[in-house]
């Protein structure tokens, strides 16, 4: 992300809720979030952040999206290499909040992304204002992003024979939740995974995805 020139002492108080997704490489249940090696031993997606409430200072940052391309081979939360993140910011940011989900999401203003950055160590590709179309259903039976002509995320909760109609897969305690501890996963699969941009190309369909809910605060 872009260097905001923020210093430890201009960092206001900031609070994020909101919903955090992905669409992987790795079968369904992806072990990264077990906080194991992937699937086939690397992993690629799209990982994308709704805010649903947000603030940084006297800045609101509600309704607005970032979606991020990435990749790495080996254990991410481990032994790993070949770590790479292209990111995209939701265009209808003002320069503020521009300023200050930079800030957040680049680990700079602390709090649980501080933590995933120092862990995931991936090296940018590059990040750009662009549309960011999100949609979730209230009750978590499917959930979709895209960025038009670039990017393409969706899918539907997990079922089976034995899961109630209705009922949602979900896990709590995740010792790998990309999002931070505290927060529930529900399960799905991709029904579209698509990218091209920034070196990243992969179409897919049927693989691990889910859903987890973020609170963050900071600074600290």
């Amino acid at each position: 992300m872009t260097d905001t020139a923020q210093t430890p002492q201009t960092i206001p108080r900031w609070h994020l809720a909101g919903d955090w997704f992905d669409t992987c490489k790795c079968n369904v249940p992806c072990p990264c979030s077990f906080a194991q090696p992937p699937t086939f031993g690397d992993c690629e997606g799209v990982l994308v952040w709704h805010i649903r409430e947000g603030s940084y200072g006297d800045v609101t940052l509600d309704g607005l999206n970032v979606l991020m391309l990435g990749s790495f081979v080996g254990n991410v939360w481990g032994e790993h290499s070949d770590s790479y993140a292209a990111i995209f910011v939701d265009e209808r940011a003002d320069e503020g909040q521009r300023e200050a989900i930079g800030t957040i999401f680049s680990g700079q203003a602390g709090g649980w992304p501080s933590e995933f950055v120092k862990v995931a160590d991936m090296e940018m590709r590059g990040m750009e204002y662009a549309p960011i179309e999100f949609r979730i259903d209230d009750d978590l039976g499917s959930w979709s992003a895209a960025v038009p002509g670039r990017v393409e995320a969706r899918a539907d909760a997990l079922t089976g024979p034995t899961t109630p109609e209705g009922a949602r897969v979900q896990t709590t305690n995740l010792p790998g939740s990309e999002t931070g501890p505290g927060q529930v996963s529900t399960w799905g699969r991709s029904t579209a995974d698509r990218a091209d941009a920034y070196g990243f190309q992969w179409s897919r369909e049927g693989q691990s995805s889910k859903h987890i809910t973020f609170d963050w605060a900071g600074p600290g």
